[in-house]
């Protein structure tokens, strides 16, 4: 399968819930993506409709006919819960063009997820080592950047545990959500898992990350039967039935086979063995998938593509699917580079404009960003 123009699946093991990891890092710079070769003046206002919210980011489909994609991390949460954004709500903004997702991602949005008791000392170290890593990241030297991040996780790290205020191990539990399917835990293994949740607590308030890590895994081990309780893994019969596939009765003891051999590879964490048999397993299962018509196909893309390029490119979907099913993937993937080939210049003319806002206008109210 190639890019993401076209259908893609994948299995999804059982759900896992872990505990909080202590480090400030958690907005990851997103996949490099530049804005269109155009022109956006300092504080430029733009005017249009909310298409999406994303927290801290939303997109907007310009009175212009562009689509932007707003980064919104400079205001304060109180402005942001004030603003209330809805999709579908007229929207002023006034910003700054940027060149990559990652650029919202400044010291001043980084320094907002710190807890307020941090020196000015220990604040100009982090700014500093900040900076390497938007320059690492760029670089695309990966191995220094973790570097640097376990340097300002150093920093960090007695601050952030000094403030956390860990919830009782009742609230703890009941996140998992078993009650919602009347899941009632021993009070045997209660009694258990509340002693090492509150060692595991002292543990982490002393920094002793090894023996904490230690003590989180011996909690999963008591919890474990309940997780699998809670999410019960699909049989390869369920699995089959939910996708309403029409395969051969000769086919099934196969994919059988490798259905239950790919899931004990994921449950005994052997991911080079995982990979291989669910790529098999994809592999053997994708001809029976019925591809979307054409015109569902085309539905996914939000820009009008001239008549003439519609022709072709439904011709060369149809050839290509077809390709697909029979499983002969080389010649397929040559229409499939020719799809990409009509479509990049219509991807790249919508592709979204990126702007750091400073400044929104909504319900008649004005908000100004605090950085």
């Amino acid at each position: 399968m190639k890019k993401t123009i076209k259908k893609s699946w994948m299995i999804v093991s059982a759900l896992t819930i872990g505990m909080a990891v202590f480090t400030p890092h958690q907005a990851e710079a997103t996949t490099a993506k530049t804005t269109n070769e155009i022109t956006v003046k300092a504080e430029q206002q733009i005017k249009g409709t909310i298409k999406s919210v994303y927290g801290d980011s939303i997109t907007i489909k310009g009175k212009d006919g562009k689509n932007y994609y707003i980064g919104i991390q400079n205001f304060s949460d109180e402005q942001l819960a004030k603003m209330n954004l809805v999709e579908g709500q007229e929207i002023s903004v006034e910003g700054s063009l940027v060149q990559d997702y990652s650029d919202f991602y400044t010291f001043d949005v980084y320094k907002k997820s710190l807890p307020k008791e941090i020196t000015k000392k220990d604040l100009a170290k982090l700014e500093k080592l900040f900076n390497q890593t938007k320059k690492l990241e760029k670089e695309e030297k990966y191995d220094e950047l973790e570097k640097i991040n376990l340097e300002m996780d150093k920093i960090t790290k007695p601050y952030i545990l000094a403030s956390w205020v860990p919830v009782s191990f009742e609230e703890f539990i009941e996140e998992y959500g078993f009650s919602e399917k009347n899941i009632v835990i021993k009070e045997k293994d209660k009694k258990q898992l509340k002693d090492i949740y509150q060692q595991w607590i002292k543990l982490e308030k002393s920094g002793k990350e090894e023996n904490a890590q230690e003590k989180f895994d011996e909690f999963q081990k008591v919890l474990q039967p309940y997780i699998d309780a809670l999410n019960p893994p699909l049989t390869f019969e369920e699995y089959i039935l939910d996708l309403e596939l029409d395969i051969p009765a000769g086919a099934m003891p196969k994919l059988k086979t490798l259905y239950n051999d790919a899931k004990k590879a994921d449950k005994d964490n052997n991911d080079q063995l995982s990979e291989k048999l669910w790529g098999e397993f994809d592999e053997m299962i994708n001809p029976y998938f019925k591809p979307l018509s054409f015109e569902d196909y085309l539905s996914n893309f939000e820009f009008e593509i001239k008549a003439d390029d519609q022709k072709q490119l439904k011709k060369l979907y149809e050839e290509a699917t077809a390709l697909d099913k029979k499983g002969d993937y080389e010649k397929s993937n040559e229409k499939w580079d020719a799809i990409d080939k009509i479509l990049n210049p219509y991807l790249e003319a919508n592709k979204e404009i990126l702007i750091s806002a400073s400044k929104v206008t909504i319900n008649g109210k004005v908000y100004i960003s605090k950085h």
